[in-house]
């Protein structure tokens, strides 16, 4: 990645939203590095509180969670007129088609499936921002 493109992560909110612990901190940890601000939530529920609190540039958000899983976190979002710009990017273990196509259908920009590397997460962060 060239620094122009990394430069261009400076100063911008991000939220990712996973139940597991290791990959909030990992993507937190590599974004924190490039100059992101960001947020986590364990849930869909918590999601849309910091969402509206932070008004994040760009969400992150896993599909299987408890209670509001990511297909329903972010047909919230792209529901919400003052939130649907905002690209969501799922994160899903499953490579499926039918997971992305479900993701395509309730709006999300994007599927990234874990783990990811550092370059993917930041390859998907550029491709919505610029």
């Amino acid at each position: 990645m060239s620094n122009n493109a990394s430069r261009g992560l400076n100063g911008l909110k991000i939220l990712v939203v996973d139940d597991s612990k290791t990959i909030r901190r990992t993507a937190e940890t590599l974004l924190s590095k490039e100059g992101c601000q960001v947020f986590t939530a364990i849930d869909g529920f918590d999601a849309l509180s910091k969402i509206a609190d932070h008004q994040p540039d760009l969400i992150f958000v896993d599909i299987m969670m408890p209670r509001l899983d990511g297909y329903q976190t972010c047909s919230l979002i792209k529901h919400n007129k003052v939130f649907k710009t905002t690209p969501v990017i799922m994160l899903s273990s499953k490579d499926g088609l039918f997971d992305r196509a479900r993701g395509r259908i309730v709006g999300s920009e994007q599927y990234l499936t874990k783990p990811f590397t550092k370059d993917e997460l930041l390859g998907a962060i550029s491709n919505q921002i610029n």
